[in-house]
């Protein structure tokens, strides 16, 4: 079984990529199952009805979200009812929606869990603990888990992936928009990347336009972020498995062209 990890979509760059990529790629790597992060889709900030159904029509299995999940109010609307949407499980208890999905595709129970990290984020429950508690409903119950952790910090990441080596199938890193380069196995089994990247604008700031950024830096006055209007590149883990074993996995970073 091959999975492909995909990391934030930016706006309509990145929708536009997924849309007339994404079935490409699944046919010329054999891809079984799709997880993307959809929590900047819409505009570069959060999700609409509209835009979750743009990725599940171009072949993106589960959705899973992250701080900015509530950024577009309609979402509320709708991610009780769709179990393929989930956001980060350690959000306060009283949150709508799930932290946590189980798809069956290709003969495989795929469970897909999604945290958040609390290092220059907001004040979430802790999101080794909640792992713990999750995977302690999830025993027997999946053949494979993968872990999104939504999180700032490189350190905060590598621990997450550290703790859970050997008890998922791997944890890829989301966020920051900036594709890192230590994609492995784990010495007990598990793949682990701190950082997938984004799909989005290429020539951008993390996807939004780059003079606004520079502009804000320079000048540390306030300005509205709009997502850069550019040629997309992709960023993504590709996971390779042979029945729930974890054989190899592979970093894609493709530009459009």
């Amino acid at each position: 079984m091959n999975i492909l990890c995909i990391g934030d979509i930016v706006g309509k760059p990145g929708r536009n990529f997924i849309n007339t990529m994404l079935p490409k790629i699944i046919r010329e790597y054999s891809i079984d199952f799709v997880v993307a992060n959809g929590e900047n889709c819409a505009h570069g900030v959060g999700l609409t009805k509209n835009t979750y159904e743009e990725l599940v029509y171009a072949g993106v299995d589960v959705i899973t979200m992250g701080n900015h999940t509530w950024a577009k109010k309609e979402v509320i609307e709708f991610i009780e009812e769709k179990t393929n949407l989930i956001r980060p499980a350690n959000f306060p208890t009283n949150n709508p929606g799930r932290g946590y999905t189980i798809i069956e595709k290709a003969g495989m129970k795929i469970a897909v869990v999604n945290l958040v990290g609390r290092v220059y984020m907001d004040s979430y429950d802790c999101p080794f603990r909640k792992a713990d508690e999750i995977l302690a409903k999830l025993e027997n119950k999946a053949d494979i888990i993968i872990v999104d952790f939504h999180a700032e910090a490189t350190s905060e990441k590598l621990a997450l992936g550290w703790y859970l080596d050997g008890k998922v199938t791997a944890v890829f890193g989301t966020h920051t928009h900036v594709q890192t380069s230590d994609e492995r196995l784990l010495p007990k089994g598990t793949g682990y990347i701190t950082d997938v990247g984004m799909t989005g604008p290429y020539n951008s700031i993390l996807g939004v336009d780059k003079d606004i950024i520079i502009k804000k830096f320079i000048t540390l006055m306030p300005g509205k972020f709009e997502v850069a209007e550019d040629k997309a590149v992709f960023g993504a883990l590709l996971l390779k498995l042979e029945g729930r074993t974890l054989k190899e996995v592979k970093r894609l970073n493709m530009l459009e062209e």
